[in-house]
């Protein structure tokens, strides 16, 4: 699932708590304490938190696939019956969604 970053996430990342708003793709800088981004710094915001939010892709893939599995009734089998379906199960995960 895609996630676009956007200029209020960039906002938001470089001037927490800063007044302003934003209509459409015109932004009013209503903050008397902090100064206005560029659009410059905007821009390069936007290409920071785009790259760092795909490069954790893997880790969200991971997750959801976890969370799919019985994991403790599996680790409880194994250890019951000398198995390894668990390790096994999160090794092929892992191989699946390489970081």
């Amino acid at each position: 699932m895609a996630n676009e970053m956007s200029t209020v996430d960039a906002l938001q990342s470089l001037k927490p708590n800063a007044q302003w708003v934003l209509r459409g793709d015109e932004l009013e800088w209503l903050d008397e304490t902090q100064t206005q981004p560029t659009e410059a710094e905007i821009t390069a915001e936007i290409t920071r938190l785009q790259a760092e939010y795909d490069s954790q892709e893997y880790a969200r893939a991971r997750a959801t696939e976890y969370a799919a599995l019985n994991q403790f009734e599996m680790q409880f089998d194994d250890q019951r019956d000398g198995t390894t379906t668990w390790v096994d199960a999160i090794n092929d995960i892992k191989a699946r969604f390489p970081k």
